[in-house]
Formats: C-alpha cells, structure tokens, sequence
C-alpha cells in the first residue's frame, strides 16, 4: 500500500511514522523546574546529530491543550537537561513518567526514583540508569504549524556503568549492548528490548 501523507490528517500522519519507523530510542530526560524541583518525561523523536562538537536532538511537542511541555519549557529557560538511556526493565516507570502532571509537579519524586551526583553537572543523575548525558542547551528552532521543537544538545559528559564497559589494550571503549539492555520505543503501545546482537565486520 501507497499512502500519501499530505492526504492524511497530521494524527494519521504520526501514528502511521511512529509504526513505520521502529525501534526507536529512547530519551528519558530530567530537568530542573523553576522551583527548583525535577522534572523527569520520555521521548523518542531523538538521537545523535554530531560528534564534533558531541549533539543529540529531541524534538519536542506540544501538551493536549496547547501548551508547552515542561521539559521543553525547562530547557530553554535553564539550559541543562539529563538524557538518560532506560534498560528494559524499567519500561513501568518511563511509560508512568509520561503522564501529563501539574506544573512543577516531579515524576522522579512520584515514582521514587534514586538521583545521583553528576560529577560538577548540575543536575543530577538517575542513579539506576546504565547510562547518562550531561547536556547544555546548543540550540532550538521550531517548525511546522504547531511549532514543534528541535532542542540541539550539547553532550558535555557521559556517565556509563561499569558493568557494561570495558577498556581493549589501546585504551578504546566498548560497550556490552546485551548488559545495557536499551528499552525503545514501538508504535502504537508497543516497547521493545534489544533482542539478538549481530557481528560484521565493516567494509573498508
């Protein structure tokens, strides 16, 4: 089947990408709110851009009634912002801190989450997270109708558990993606977990 999307209703038009583009990863990112509280929300519209200088992307919506998300509203107003990666396991807990809450409301409080210092970053971290991006805002632009946001991140630090990493004898790193376990994002209800690694050499 062929589908047309300027045909489509800009709804349509999400569920049918969101179904089609699959797995996608996802962006569990804690910012600080204005009074002073942390704000913790998922998103899969990201992933790297650059790395050199080291940026990521989230694009970023808008709430059911129009107005601006408070992850969205955070990061332009105080420029630092956590990405977090979440391993299967804690798909409850992302897919609970999607609920829209009152302004200011904190989702690492409501499910209890455990932070961690992030070395001289100024948020913290998700001290059950495996790994974790310090980031400043780089830069945001807004397209289409709707003012969708395209938030540029510049990753300043990355925290990476021990137990998933590990050092060859030229000192380069390597991560075991199995021990990682990345939850991502399917379409419609749907997660999915990492599932088989394959090896290939890459072609030169």
């Amino acid at each position: 089947m062929n589908f047309n999307l300027s045909q489509l209703s800009p709804n349509k038009v999400y569920f049918t990408l969101i179904q089609a583009v699959v797995p996608r990863p996802i962006a569990w990112v804690l910012s600080e709110n204005d009074d002073e509280t942390l704000n913790l929300a998922p998103f899969s519209y990201f992933n790297l851009v650059c790395s050199d200088p080291p940026l990521l992307i989230l694009s970023i919506g808008k709430k059911r009634d129009g107005s601006i998300k408070d992850t969205r509203r955070n990061i332009i107003d105080r420029s630092h912002f956590v990405v977090h990666l979440p391993h299967a396991t804690q798909m409850e807990q992302v897919n609970e801190s999607s609920r829209e809450l009152p302004a200011n409301a904190s989702e690492v409080e409501q499910l209890q989450l455990s932070t961690e210092p992030f070395g001289p970053f100024p948020l913290p971290r998700l001290r059950d997270c495996r790994i974790a991006l310090a980031c400043t805002r780089y830069q945001v632009s807004e397209i289409g109708p709707n003012q969708q946001a395209l938030i540029l991140g510049l990753i300043e630090a990355i925290y990476i558990d021990d137990e998933i990493v590990h050092l060859d004898a030229k000192g380069s790193i390597h991560l075991d993606a199995k021990k990682l376990d990345p939850l991502s994002r399917l379409g419609g209800e749907e997660f999915g977990s990492l599932g088989d690694v394959f090896h290939l050499p890459r072609l030169r």
